[in-house]
This record gives C-alpha cells, structure tokens and sequence, in this order.
C-alpha cells in the first residue's frame, strides 16, 4: 500500500523486520521444545536465542541466488548462530514457519482494526445521542418517504459496526492457528509437543488438520469480514456524500480553514473523504474474492495462494486501518445543519405525512382503497404543483366528512414519528444512551466510547 494511505503501525506489521522477527521467534520456540524433548541440546536451544539474529539486505542477497526466502533467512540465522544452527528447523518445512507468521501478522492487523472500529463507534455514539431528536426526511429510493431523526440515522449505523466488532473479532478468533507438523502436515519428523508448544508461546490455537497448509478457509473467513467492514464504510461515506449535496445540505464533511475544494471554482466545498473512503472501501473489497480462490489448492498443497497474499493481505489491512480512522474524523466533526433538514421536511406542504392520514380515513370508517385514492389524488397534486399537502386534504369536503380540521392537524405533528426514539435508542446503547443525555442537558460533554 502507498504511503498516503498508510498508517504506521499497521505498516509496520508488513514489514520485514516484523515478518523475519516472527519467524525468529517461531523457529527459537522450536528450538525449546525440542530441547524439552531431548530431541537436540538444550544449549543449542539457548544459543538460537542469545546468538539469533537477522539482516534484512543479507538475507534478499542470499533469496537472489536461492530463489528460496525461508532458506535464505536460515542460512543468514546460522551465519550469527554458528554450529548450533544446524539443530534450527529440525523437522519442520517452510509452511509451518510462513503460515504460523501470517497468522500473527493478522492476530496483530485485527488487534489494530479492533481498535479503529472501537473509535469510530465512540464517534457513531456520540454524535447519535447528540442528534437523537433532531428531525430530518427519511428516504427511500432516495425520494422523500417519512421524518425520521438523524441520530437514529447514526445509531442504524452503530448498530452496524457493533456487528462488525463481533464479526472481527470471530475472524481474529478463526485465523489465529499455527502449524508446526512437517511435510504434508503428518508430524512424521516432528513432535505434536513442538506445535502445542509454539502455539502457547505465540498465543495461538493449534490447527487441527493442517496438511503442509493452514487451510485457506480461514484466511477467506477473515478477508470476508473485512470486505463487510469496509462495505459498510461505504454506506456511511455515501450516505454523507448525499446529505452534502447542494440540493440538500443536510450535514457535510468539516472544511478547515485554508481548505480548497477546487483549482478552478472557489466556491467548491466537496466531499472529499467521503469519496475516499467509498475508493478505499473498493479496495479492501477485492481482496475477498482472491481470498475464496485461494481455498481451492492442490492436494496437500501448493503455492498458487502465496503471491496473492503477500499483495492483498497487507493492502486490505493497511486500507482498511486508514479508512476506519478517517472515517471515526470524519464523523467526529461532521457539519449538521438541522434548519435545512427541517426546511427539506416541509418542502411540499406535509406531504411526508401521507401514511398517517391513510391510516386516519381508514379508522374513521372509509374503505382502504376509497382513502388511498382520496390522499394520493392531493399528494400527486402538491407533487406536481407545489401546493400544500396539508391545505389540499384540509380543503377537501370528503376528507372533512371523516376528519374534523383539529384531527386532521395533529396528523401532521413530528413528535408521532419521533415517540419510539428512546425505545430504539435503549436497544443499540443500552443504559448508556440515558446517561450520556442526562449529561448532555446538564450541559456537560458528552462522554466518548
């Protein structure tokens, strides 16, 4: 992934250091239980640990003329090592070393993600709760429908991303296995004990069956969740990205001071971020299907899976970090503007109201379908014409017949649309969603997370 869209500790996961370093420590691991197994001596083991230790340029120096990475780091390992080495790496083959490392490097990438995830939903919370009553148009086929409040708006979308915090973090559980069993994975060199023992030392699970390869369904299991995380970053960033548009200007991205928005047209505040993240969103999503392919390889295994990995798997973690924090800024300082929303609210006369009046005729005794045909006789009109919903229906002697003019009135009250808020709101937060109002209207600030 290019710098611009990096962020450093997520980076530095992918880096070789990391990548050798965790190797180190899985073949020194091995080293220590097969000391514990008087399979070699336990000073060998100790000098692994005191002695070990690895050049980055001397080991690509060695890969050109190997062709071989993992043989190229234990040759450069026992360059510093000395005699001992010859007892690293006895009875294991290269997957166990590059499959038990990519499963740390994305415990350690999910651990990460975790945490942005964490700070975009204090973000979600807290402008929801803020907004919890500020009414705005909902919209269906992006065509007004009924008022709903933006800070429900927001907690449909903290509800979503709690489900991605679960989700992640079952793919974290599911990834995060190591195979240290040998050739075709049959332990024929090896001890069970050694797996066992690195898994410990590396906070891993043991995988059950891991023929040469940690099976890649997991793998698959685990870019799926973060195509989802990233699919609903983009529903938010284009939800955003509709709300700024000149039309409506409901919220925007914040614009700092000294921003510019377009070479050419001074005026231009544009939706930046959001347009970023719906691009970035793309790109963690094209890692899922190489992932599913990758499921499908040969027998006990080759390497068709290998190359694609080492592309996406830091690409889509990398991507996906940035987004996430951007998105958590993004929301944090998103520009509201409740007058507009309300202006767009009553831009045809009330005619938002439309269901509500439905369901008054209905109960005041005229048939469904003579009441649907009544309400959308003046809707179409006030659609079309621009006239006032509400004077159309009060105009009308057929609805008056059924609906006195102060019944009629109440129908177009918001306060109705807004009644269950609290109901909904004690679903997605629970008791935190009261206490965080109470501060709120003592005028204290709200408390993130």
């Amino acid at each position: 992934m290019i710098s611009r869209y990096s962020r450093p500790e997520m980076a530095a996961i992918w880096a070789p250091e990391n990548r050798f370093r965790i190797w180190f420590e899985i073949e020194a691991h091995a080293c220590d239980a097969q000391a514990k197994l008087g399979v070699i001596p336990k000073a060998a083991a100790r000098a692994v640990w005191k002695r070990g230790k690895f050049d980055v340029p001397r080991i690509d120096e060695i890969e050109r003329e190997t062709k071989h990475d993992v043989v190229a780091f234990l040759t450069n390992l026992a360059e510093h090592v000395g005699p001992a080495a010859r007892f690293v790496h006895q009875g294991l083959t290269s997957s166990d070393v590059l499959d038990t490392c990519f499963a740390v490097q994305l415990t350690q990438a999910a651990d990460i993600l975790q945490g942005d995830i964490e700070r975009v939903l204090a973000a979600l919370k807290r402008r929801a709760v803020e907004h919890r009553l500020t009414p705005c148009i909902g919209r269906s086929h992006g065509i007004h429908a009924e008022p709903t409040t933006f800070g429900l708006k927001l907690a449909g979308f903290y509800a979503e991303f709690a489900r991605n915090r679960e989700r992640l973090a079952a793919a974290r559980r599911e990834i995060a296995t190591c195979a240290i069993s040998g050739a075709v994975g049959t332990f024929a060199n090896i001890d069970p004990f050694v797996e066992r023992y690195v898994a410990k030392q590396l906070g891993l699970a043991v995988e059950p069956v891991s023929t040469q390869v940690i099976p890649r369904d997991r793998h698959a299991a685990f870019f799926a969740a973060l195509g989802v995380v990233a699919a609903s970053i983009e529903r938010l960033a284009i939800e955003v990205r509709h709300l700024q548009r000149t039309e409506l200007r409901e919220a925007e991205e914040y614009f700092s001071p000294g921003q510019k928005g377009s070479s050419a047209m001074p005026h231009k505040r544009n939706p930046v971020l959001s347009e970023n993240l719906t691009g970035l969103g793309r790109i963690v999503r094209a890692a899922v299907v190489p992932a599913l392919e990758n499921v499908a390889l040969w027998h006990e295994r080759d390497i068709s899976h290998s190359a694609v990995e080492r592309v996406f798997a830091p690409d889509a973690t990398i991507a996906l970090d940035f987004a996430l924090n951007r998105l958590a800024g993004l929301i944090d300082r998103l520009v509201v503007y409740p007058a507009n929303m309300r202006g767009n609210l009553d831009r045809l006369g009330g005619l938002v109201h439309s269901q509500r009046v439905l369901l008054a005729l209905t109960q005041a005794g005229m048939s469904r379908e003579a009441a649907y045909r009544v309400v959308q006789r003046h809707a179409m009109r006030s659609w079309e014409k621009g006239e006032s919903f509400r004077d159309l229906l009060a105009a009308d002697p057929e609805v008056a017949d059924h609906l006195p003019r102060r019944n009629l009135a109440a129908l177009f009250d918001l306060g109705y649309h807004t009644k269950h808020v609290d109901t909904i709101f004690r679903r997605v937060f629970g008791a935190g969603a009261k206490r965080a109002r109470r501060r709120q209207r003592a005028g204290r600030p709200t408390r993130r997370g």
